[in-house]
């Protein structure tokens, strides 16, 4: 597309870009000058500067300008220049660094992507390349901690999780609900992740990168804004495990009906009997372990770890479903003491009546894990051969 194309897709599109910037005054003009070449809707939100943007600022009379009195943070610019972009009307907004690293060049990638794509609901991502000899050291090692964790958060494997030269479909996002805490760089982080548990797209674009060290100035705090970016990150793990998967588990469920939901989504899966029987084994254990009450969370977490099917793994970890907790407990209780040679006298009526479990505890912990080993073994071998023999009348069926 032509330079006049790009400009009219951004209009078309009602995007705009927003530049937060603080004391990059090496390289402010520049960005702006390449910018405003491709569209005149620009916000530049100018975090506290101390340095001379102020005055470089007053070469561009043409843009949106926000000044904000003190600095606080990229996070808290971004959020800034978004709720402004949105009450102007804007549905998208193009965000890039002003310290020199981002070309404005690579804004057509942007355009073409957003204008290609089938679903407009899409978060893009400008991919740096980080296996590249011109990226700092230091910003491949954090990328390469931040896509990691990401993946662990999510679920999404991304090539770049931390570039700031970004998409935002603004206007969908309008209805996210941000911490207000997320005020530095760790707000592209939670931008992320809420986008896509909200249903929003994550792709990638390519972008070149430029690390010129006697321009470009940092504001990246290596302790504390990694620091910031962990404790965000085993929030959203947590809010993932807890919330996330069991909410779309429940949804998909509610969505199809139980009979198509196991047909599809138990039976159909592409996983191999193997990784499935695996699953059921996990999901089995861990119900009838003497976990009480972090079942869900153990099971799904390890499920991600161990790459297993965490719908089978939750599924079957509901062994211990409360209507079933006595008789598990009962099973346990009779393993335990047989393990350690006492004499069982226990019955399901006087479990379910009046039980002190800490009286028998010794019995319960012992047997609970004898029973929990010997039922996932159990389970985890019929459910081999059952999904041994599905697949291969599927392949008999279907030629």
């Amino acid at each position: 597309m032509t330079l006049s194309d790009i400009s009219s897709k951004l209009n078309s599109y009602r995007c705009c870009v927003v530049l937060p910037t603080y004391n990059n005054e090496k390289t402010l003009e520049r960005v702006i000058t390449g910018v405003l070449e491709y569209t005149k809707d620009v916000i530049i939100v100018n975090d506290g500067s101390t340095d001379g943007t102020a005055d470089i600022l007053q070469k561009f009379p043409q843009t949106i300008q926000l000044h904000l009195p003190k600095n606080a943070g990229k996070g808290n610019a971004l959020k800034t220049g978004f709720n402004h972009a949105v009450q102007l009307g804007f549905e998208y907004a193009i965000t890039l660094d002003t310290d020199g690293q981002h070309f404005p060049s690579d804004i057509p990638n942007f355009v073409t992507e957003l204008d290609t794509s089938d679903h407009k609901k899409i978060l893009i991502i400008g991919d740096r390349n980080m296996n590249t000899a011109d990226v700092l050291a230091t910003s491949a090692k954090g990328n390469r901690v931040s896509t990691f964790w990401m993946k662990a958060a999510t679920g999404l494997k991304l090539q770049d999780s931390q570039s700031g030269f970004r998409l935002y479909p603004i206007k969908e996002m309008a209805s996210i609900k941000f911490m207000e805490s997320t005020k530095k760089f760790e707000f592209e982080i939670e931008a992320i992740v809420k986008a896509y548990w909200a249903g929003i797209d994550i792709v990638h674009v390519p972008i070149k990168i430029l690390y010129d060290l006697n321009e470009r100035v940092s504001h990246f705090r290596p302790f504390n804004d990694i620091a910031r970016m962990v404790v965000l990150y085993t929030w959203f793990l947590l809010v993932r495990v807890f919330y996330i998967i069991p909410r779309n588990l429940f949804r998909k469920l509610k969505k199809k009906g139980l009979k198509r939901f196991f047909l599809e989504d138990f039976l159909g899966h592409q996983d191999s009997p193997k990784k499935k029987a695996l699953s059921i084994a996990l999901g089995v254990f861990l119900g009838l372990s003497p976990l009480w009450g972090f079942h869900t969370v153990i099971v799904i977490f390890l499920a991600i770890l161990l790459r297993l099917n965490k719908v089978i793994a939750f599924a079957f970890s509901n062994i211990s479903f409360p209507p079933f907790i006595p008789l598990v407990l009962l099973l346990s209780l009779q393993v335990g003491n047989w393990v350690l040679g006492i004499e069982s006298h226990y019955t399901l009526e006087g479990i379910q009546e009046n039980f002190d479990l800490m009286q028998h505890f010794e019995a319960y912990l012992v047997g609970s894990i004898v029973l929990s080993t010997t039922s996932a073994a159990v389970f985890g071998v019929l459910g081999y051969l059952f999904f041994l023999i599905i697949d291969r009348k599927n392949v008999l069926t279907h030629g």
